[in-house]
């Protein structure tokens, strides 16, 4: 019995104190930029999966990362659910945040609150996708300093439905974006930075059944960190769609979001905007079966 016990601790000890999600094939994870030159982004992707095509935060973080790779000089490295080699975070110009958000926010978990508010004090952009502009009211404060807004319990809402978006507003993030309809899981009527300063509205649209129009259907925007004390100023670019990863189909969606993150991560947007090919194989091909959450 002695030894069956030793045997087993021996067995726990061995074993990775982070077991790494399985991934698939053709995804790296935390490699780090050959080019100490090379614009570091670093998307945070949650391991857990609602139904297959729908939050989908490894293939969506996967899609986007070759995505970005289309702009020279840009080194996107993948990260699940949270950076496990401390070199990942050093240097990066933006971080991408795609996971579950509320009481399973990955940024809740242990000093990683306190990992996210160094980068933002560091001047690094911070990309918030979908769910995680949700986080407990006593850090809605604190979700606001980093993106200029927040979803709340009890004042947002949340629900599904189509929007077509045709105009858009003169700021780089909207450059060379073509209209795009989505079938998408808004999170809306939220709680903006007091008088909305910094934040520069992108998109709006109200919920058809009984929806709020003006800036309570803003569903993405942009926002202009201030200096504050010895914290440097930022970007910050926020969409609060992204439930389906089939959205990424249309050119002028994924167009919008690889824009977004190169702005935070204080590059210029060409005028046509960041080039985003892709095929239906290589939209499909990060896809996995669902796991339970």
């Amino acid at each position: 019995m002695t030894r069956l016990l030793a045997s087993g601790l021996a067995v726990l000890l061995a074993a990775p104190l982070f077991a790494q999600p399985k991934l698939p094939p053709g995804l790296v994870v935390e490699e780090q930029p050959q080019d100490p030159k090379a614009t570091k982004i670093v998307l945070i992707a949650g391991s857990s999966v609602l139904k297959p095509g729908e939050h989908e935060y490894i293939a969506g973080c996967g899609t986007l990362a070759d995505l970005l790779k289309q702009t020279p000089g840009v080194a996107p490295v993948l990260a699940v659910d949270w950076p496990k080699k401390p070199e990942t975070f050093a240097g990066a110009k933006a971080v991408v945040f795609f996971t579950d958000g509320g009481d399973k926010h990955e940024a809740l978990k242990g000093q990683r609150l306190a990992e996210v508010q160094k980068l933002a004090d560091s001047g690094a952009g911070l990309v918030f996708f979908h769910q995680t502009i949700d986080v407990p009211n006593d850090l809605g404060d604190r979700m606001r300093g980093w993106s200029g807004g927040a979803w709340e319990k009890g004042y947002s809402q949340r629900a599904h439905w189509i929007a077509t978006f045709e105009t858009f507003p003169d700021h780089p993030i909207c450059r060379g974006v073509d209209p795009f309809k989505i079938d998408d899981g808004w999170l809306n009527q939220l709680r903006f930075s007091k008088g909305m300063k910094g934040v520069t509205p992108l998109l709006r649209t109200a919920n058809p059944k009984g929806g709020k129009d003006g800036d309570a259907a803003i569903v993405s925007w942009a926002f202009d960190r201030p200096a504050e004390g010895s914290a440097k100023a930022g970007r910050a670019f926020s969409f609060s769609g992204c439930h389906l990863h089939s959205s990424l189909a249309q050119e002028g969606y994924r167009r919008f979001l690889v824009n977004g993150i190169l702005w935070s991560a204080g590059m210029e947007i060409p005028s046509k905007g960041a080039p985003v090919a892709l095929s239906e194989a290589e939209l499909n091909k990060y896809l996995l079966a669902a796991k339970k959450r």
